[in-house]
C-alpha cells in the first residue's frame, strides 16, 4: 500500500532527513527495528530504509542521490510517496560474478563473508553501468577472495 506525505528536509548531524508520520509507519512491519521502503521524492524514485528513533517518528534519511534527483536541498519541503519494500533483501548475483566464483572455487569463501558484506558487494556490482567496469570490479573482488581463502 502506498502512502504520501509532505515534510521539510532537515539535518540530524550532517545527515538530511524527514520524519515519517506515525499514521504511515504504524501500518508497516519493521524488521530488526528498520522498515525497508521504496518510493518517490518529488517524483524521483528511491529505495531506502526507515530508521526508528526512540519516542519519535521513524526517520527517512535523504541521501545525496535523492536530493540531486528530486532537485531539493535541506530546508525545502518535498512530497514523498512510500511503500514498504517487500522485495528480497539480497540483490541478485551478477551472472559474470557467479561464473567467476564457480570457476575459481570461491563460492564458499564468498558465503563466509558477513551477510551485510555480501549484500554490499552484490549491490555495488549491480549498479555498475559499463561492461568494462563490471569485469574490472569482479576481477578485484575475486583477487580479494582468493587472498582470503589462502590461495
Amino acid at each position: 500500500m502506498k502512502f504520501s506525505f509532505t515534510d521539510t528536509i532537515y539535518k540530524v548531524g550532517i545527515n538530511p532527513c524527514v520524519k515519517v508520520p506515525f499514521r504511515i509507519t504504524n501500518r508497516m512491519v519493521p524488521s530488526g527495528g528498520y522498515i525497508p521502503v521504496k518510493g518517490k521524492i518529488n517524483g524521483y524514485e528511491f529505495t531506502q530504509t526507515l530508521v526508528a528513533v526512540k519516542n519519535e517518528e521513524y526517520r527517512l534519511y535523504v541521501n545525496g542521490l535523492m536530493l540531486k534527483g528530486s532537485v531539493t536541498k535541506v530546508g525545502d519541503t518535498a512530497r514523498f510517496i512510500i511503500e514498504q519494500n517487500l522485495a528480497p533483501k539480497t540483490p541478485p548475483m551478477h551472472k559474470k560474478f557467479k561464473k567467476q566464483l564457480d570457476d575459481n572455487h570461491l563460492s564458499a569463501t564468498f558465503k563466509k563473508l558477513t551477510p551485510y558484506r555480501q549484500k554490499e558487494i552484490l549491490k555495488y556490482l549491480n549498479h555498475l553501468k559499463t561492461e568494462e567496469a563490471i569485469v574490472r570490479n569482479i576481477d578485484k573482488i575475486v583477487k580479494q577472495l582468493k587472498r582470503k581463502s589462502g590461495e
